[in-house]
Parts: structure tokens; sequence; C-alpha cells
């Protein structure tokens, strides 16, 4: 995640310096990389969580950590976007893998506290967005190439650390063999829509990151625009928003669920969405934005719980299985959002119509609505088992 958080601030002069393009343009362009790199997550994530139910989870990791390496290092040297884009596809085949390492919190961790584990990796990827904006944002300003060498540098680091410390979680007597015909995002999708609890929230899932979509897909272009932020300032904007992450999934969601349940954590957490998008949308100042981003920081809470109630619905074979699933529904919204989100944003964004920078944040706040009446119906019709106790 570090890595990722690393290019996040100099996509977008980047992007202009490849195209020649002005600030609308490459925020369109921004949107297809990402519909590229979340394409091959859609596709690959239950290839990825399959063959780590198969053959366990740390070989399965540290060559998709390697090849991501490799791939950064080449995207570094990138001569045009064409380049750019073919990075961003293998990009997304290995970033997958995320998978395989939810993964083994199942395997390693009683149902009962495993959404306070699932927050507390989170809280690790949201560690990952904190260092690496900022950093990247710092060395951006000595050349957009730099934060992706940095990025396979860490990748590299990543990768000796796990062949020294990274024990595997996966028995072999809890392994399943290989499926092509469940291991693919179709019949992953179709097995989970058997579990009523799971299907559900996987459609709450896929409204929530479709709303998040908005700030992944348009935040630099957003801050550029309306108030004239520098790659160093939206990196350190992310980095905040990071950090406000960290707290609330990786501290406070396992208090959180182990002192209200993960039902009602789930659904109170996430009604904080719709009021934080709707400050974005309309905020007149920085500071402002930061207000939104405090408020927006405390759904944070909600995917853990989710995930501690749906994992004990499957079996233990297959947990790679569930996380390839929630893997494809957040990439499905990863393929949608981008072009949706920017698609809006440059609509509003040039100064001969409508100059309004945070429209996509009100269609963001919509969709959040959607996803809190979703996981509200289907807790209160499935979510009261052993797991929601």
């Amino acid at each position: 995640m570090a890595g990722i958080g690393l290019i996040v601030p100099v996509m977008p002069s980047l992007i202009q310096q490849l195209t020649g393009e002005g600030i609308d343009r490459a925020a369109m362009l921004g949107g297809w990389l990402l519909f590229a790199y979340a394409a091959m997550q859609f596709l690959f994530a239950p290839v990825i969580g399959g063959l780590s139910d198969r053959f366990g989870r740390r070989p399965v990791l540290l060559a998709t950590l390697a090849l991501l390496g490799v791939d950064y290092a080449l995207m570094a040297a990138a001569p045009d976007i064409t380049w750019l884009f073919v990075g961003r596809l293998v990009s997304g085949i290995m970033g997958a893998s995320y998978a395989a390492a939810n993964s083994c919190i199942a395997d390693s961790i009683a149902p009962e506290r495993r959404g306070a584990a699932f927050g507390m990796l989170g809280g690790a990827g949201a560690a990952g967005f904190v260092l690496g904006p900022a950093i990247g944002g710092l060395i951006g300003q000595f050349g957009d190439r730099l934060p992706f060498i940095a990025a396979a540098v860490l990748c590299l680091i990543g990768v000796v650390f796990g062949l020294l410390r990274f024990e595997e979680t996966l028995d072999p007597a809890q392994r399943r063999r290989f499926d092509p015909f469940r291991s693919n995002p179709f019949g992953t999708l179709v097995r989970m829509a058997r579990i009523p609890l799971v299907i559900g929230c996987l459609g709450a899932i896929f409204l929530m990151q479709l709303a998040s979509q908005s700030q992944l897909s348009v935040w630099a272009y957003y801050g550029t625009l309306k108030f004239g932020w520098t790659p160093a300032i939206t990196g350190m904007t992310v980095a905040l928003f990071g950090t406000l992450l960290v707290l609330t999934q990786g501290v406070l969601s396992g208090r959180m669920i182990a002192r209200f349940g993960p039902v009602r954590t789930a659904t109170v957490s996430l009604s904080f969405a719709v009021p934080s998008f709707l400050i974005l949308a309309f905020a007149p100042s920085t500071p402002v934005v930061i207000l939104g981003m405090v408020i927006g920081c405390v759904p944070g809470m909600c995917f853990p719980a989710m995930q501690q109630l749906m994992s004990p619905r499957v079996a233990e074979d297959a947990q790679g299985e569930l996380q390839g699933a929630i893997a494809s529904v957040i990439s499905l919204t990863a393929i949608i959002g981008p072009p949706m989100m920017t698609g809006v944003f440059a609509a509003y964004a040039d100064d001969r119509g409508l100059l309004f920078p945070g429209a996509p944040f009100v269609l963001a706040a919509g969709l959040m609505a959607g996803s809190v009446a979703v996981l509200v119906v289907t807790l209160a019709r499935h979510g009261r088992g052993e797991a929601a106790r």
C-alpha cells in the first residue's frame, strides 16, 4: 500500500508530461489508468485467492510482491502513456494478492476475534498510505518518476522481509484443489450468492466502494483545481486521511466490535459517510475539507465488522475464495468508478460551463446512502447469528 500511495501525488503531472494535455484531460486519462488496474484485479483476485487456497499464502504473496517491484521499476522508465498503461495492467494482476493476505487472518484467528484482526490489517494498509503519499509528494518535487523507483525498492524490502520472517498460515490439511470454474470472478460470486448474509454484505460493499472511488479518482485533481494544491499538499492530505484510517481501522474498530458487536458497529459507522461526502462537495476551504476527512474516517470501522460477519459463514478451505470475491467486488467498483467519477469531474471542471469540482462527492453521498440501506436490511434479516453476538 505504501508503494501505491507513493505514486498518487505525481500522477497528474506525469500524465500531463507524457501527453501534453491539460488538467481536465489528464483527469480522464488518470481515470482510465485506474480502470486498467482495477480490471486486472477484478479478473485475477479470485485466481490468486484460489491459488493461495491450493498452494498456501506464503509463496503466492512473495511471488506477486516480487513481480510488482519489477513492474514499478519498468514504469519508472515509461517513455509514453501506452507504457504506463501496460505497467498498470501488470500492477493490477500482482496487486490482487491482498485477497491472499486477508486470508491469513481467517487461517490463524478465531472467528470472534477476526474483526479486530481485519481492522489491524486494514490499518497497516492505511499506514502505507500515510507514508507513501507524504514521501511521494516530497520526492516527486525532484522528479515525477522517483516515486516509482521508491515503490520498487519497497517491494524488494517486503520480499526480503517475507523470506526471512513470514511463515505459512494455511495448514496443508485445509487446502483444496484449484478449480478454474470457481476461481474466476463470476464463479466465485455465484458461490457466495448462496449465502444470504455474504451476498448482502457484498452488495453494501459494492455501493460503499463505488462511492469511495470519488476520492481515489479525483482527489488530486479536485484539490489542484479548487484550492491550488501542490503535489506536496496533496500528498499530505492523503497521508492525513491515512493516519485517521490507521486509528479507526487499526485501533478503534476492534474495540468497537468487542463492545457493541459487528452488526451495530457496521451500520452506525457507515452512516457517517453521507455527511462526510457532502462536506467535501461544498467545502469552501482546505480546513473544511479536513473536517470532512475526520468525519469520513469513521466508516473505516464498517469493513472489518462486515468481514467478521462474513468469514465464519464460509468453509475454512474457501477463505481465499471469499476474500477473492470481496476483492473482485471492490475491483469492479474500481472499473466502473474512475471513468464515472472523473467524467463527472471533467464535466464540471471546464470553466466554460458550470464550475463545481465537488460534483463527484454529491454522487458519492447518494451511493453511500444506498449502501447504508442495503446493509441495514441485510443485517436485520441475516445478521443476528452467532457471529453477530
